[in-house]
């Protein structure tokens, strides 16, 4: 090849090209950096939300076989569970003949809007707003965390 030829097409690319293609790069990083973050906390209340859900719902059959008198609860009891973990460990079922352990809940789920995965309880006494556990039972799950859904409801009222 002749020194005539190569100087007419050059195989590098130049300043320019090289800026264009950073900035192009650099408005689709920034685009997607958002769109990601929101992604991320969407996927975290979809997980809340179903985690309330399946704990609302092992209370309610927990209450619903108080209710039916197939668990033994003291006279005086609301009829909910005493505590999240005796859905976890189970209570004796009258059915039949012979009782049988009844588990509700293979573990307690997590509350994902806070780090240390802990809810918020609430009793059959408490208030419906309430922030204070007055321990006689658990009546209600909510979330401790302060923050915002992206529907701009705060997550400890959902």
């Amino acid at each position: 090849m002749c020194m005539k030829c190569l100087y007419h097409h050059p195989s590098g690319l130049t300043l320019i090209e090289l800026l264009v293609s950073m900035t192009i790069l650099s408005i689709l990083a920034a685009g997607i950096l958002p769109l990601s973050q929101m992604t991320y906390k969407r996927t975290r209340e979809l997980e809340l939300r179903q985690n309330l859900r399946v704990i609302r719902k092992a209370i309610d059959q927990y209450k619903q076989l108080v209710d039916e008198k197939k668990i033994e609860v003291e006279a005086s009891s609301s009829g909910y569970p005493e505590t999240l973990e005796i859905l976890v460990r189970g209570v004796e079922v009258e059915s039949g003949p012979i009782p049988v352990k009844m588990k509700f809940l293979r573990r307690i789920p997590g509350d994902p809007m806070v780090e240390d995965g802990e809810w918020g309880l609430r009793s059959y006494s408490d208030d419906y707003q309430s922030e204070i556990w007055g321990g006689q039972d658990v009546y209600d799950v909510y979330s401790k965390s302060d923050r915002q859904a992206l529907d701009g409801s705060n997550y400890k009222d959902w």
